[in-house]
């Protein structure tokens, strides 16, 4: 259970950031499953890219607590969900600028 969570938090956070940025940025918007999908898809990436920059990678490390039994760390969990929301919205954006770009083809 404690692998599924953090999983979970950056899935629905790449979502909410993917959506978002679709409705501020018309022109970048793939419709809501598309927004949702791809911004699934970048909350987990970032999370992972996140882990990987000295520096943030205390910030999305650990979310299951080894000292606790069974218990998850709330802040890790809340940087998880911040870069899977960042995460999203940025692959979201890519994603919608391509997709304009081939548009216009």
């Amino acid at each position: 259970m404690e692998v599924i969570v953090p999983i979970l938090v950056q899935l629905v956070a790449g979502g909410i950031g993917g959506n978002v940025i679709g409705q501020i940025v018309k022109s970048l918007n793939l419709g809501p499953a598309g927004n949702s999908i791809v911004g699934a898809i970048g909350g987990i990436a970032g999370t992972w890219l996140a882990g990987m920059i000295p520096g943030l990678d205390g910030l999305v490390a650990g979310a299951a607590s080894a000292g606790t039994a069974g218990g998850l760390d709330l802040s890790a969990l809340a940087g998880q969900g911040a870069t899977g929301l960042v995460g999203g919205g940025i692959l979201t954006a890519i994603a919608g600028i391509i997709k304009s770009s081939m548009a216009k083809a």
